[in-house]
């Protein structure tokens, strides 16, 4: 009596076969995942910068000549800089899961393929900037490049996270045409917000190493300067809000843009607070947390000033 071979399918098509082709739960959370590990990261470097460790590993890609980990002797500063390096790793792996969640459904969602595509390459290039920043002995033009890196790596997460929930296809304008415009104006605002931000940060005291290098710019004069954009974006963010209340539901304006507005009085209440306590290295942190934070929800709101244009609902807003 002979055996009949029996066959089996190989691995990589059985996890071919495992990947998802439609949107589901696991496309959804890493999304998530993709857009809270590019906003955590930016806590973190803030961590090395706020506590004098951008140079706690020396050189880069090694941690110092001859060890690509840092070493007892570095102390703290080594532990804190080589731990905010290897963070590098898990965006990496996030952002090639995504992109795995994705590739099956590449013809129907090319925007979620692109998209998290331009991410997974974003973060190794973030990641040379990273290194760059140390082999200038952290210049404050190069570390202010860094972390605008983060900004816009944020905003795409935002993106990829808004379009996970969109309907596929051709998108047209959903709101009056001043609502659209309002919304691009406030998002520049909130652009230039950050940026001057920035230059305000590479003026103060937090340089990330005893001997780093300042801007040369006058840090108190630079803090009135970056309240100026940032109290025109709040007060557009009313405008915005207001008008959201005439806006189809589906649109989930009103979500977004009082989501945009609470995390703009937060983040005046933290500035005012660390300008009026001396730049506690806490409060630093969580602003520039919260910048990118805001970064994200103008992202969302100008997300959904469209949508698909067989369900766009006609409603006038004013």
């Amino acid at each position: 009596m002979s055996v009949q071979p029996t066959t089996t399918t190989p691995v990589w098509q059985r996890f071919w076969n495992w990947l998802p082709t439609t949107i589901d739960r696991r496309v959804v959370g890493m999304a998530w995942a993709t857009l809270v590990v590019q906003i955590g990261i930016v806590g973190t470097g803030g961590l090395v910068r706020l506590t004098g460790s951008g140079l706690g590993c020396p050189t880069w890609p090694q941690c110092t000549p001859g060890s690509f980990v840092n070493t007892p002797e570095m102390g703290i500063h080594g532990v804190i800089e080589f731990g905010n390096r290897l963070l590098t790793f898990v965006l990496v792996a996030v952002a090639i899961l995504m992109f795995l969640f994705v590739v099956r459904m590449r013809r129907e969602r090319g925007d979620l393929f692109w998209l998290s595509l331009a991410i997974g390459l974003y973060v190794p290039l973030q990641a040379i900037i990273g290194g760059i920043t140390v082999l200038t002995n952290l210049n404050p033009y190069v570390v202010g490049l860094h972390y605008f890196a983060s900004v816009l790596l944020v905003a795409l997460s935002a993106v990829l996270v808004a379009r996970v929930y969109a309907t596929p296809g051709p998108r047209v304008a959903a709101v009056p045409r001043w609502y659209a415009l309002t919304t691009h104006v406030t998002s520049a605002f909130v652009l230039l917000t950050v940026v001057v931000g920035i230059l305000v940060t590479g003026s103060g005291p937090h340089a990330g190493d005893h001997g780093a290098a300042r801007n040369g710019l006058n840090a108190e004069f630079m803090q009135h300067v970056h309240s100026w954009p940032a109290y025109i974006t709040f007060a557009l963010t009313i405008v915005l809000v207001a008008g959201a209340l005439r806006t189809p539901p589906a649109l989930r304006l009103r979500l977004w843009t009082g989501l945009l507005l609470a995390v703009e009085l937060l983040q005046i209440a933290v500035g005012l607070w660390q300008a009026n306590t001396g730049l506690p290295i806490g409060l630093v942190n969580i602003h520039m947390v919260l910048a990118v934070v805001l970064v994200a929800a103008m992202t969302a709101v100008e997300m959904n000033i469209t949508a698909r244009a067989r369900v766009v609902e006609r409603t006038p807003v004013g």
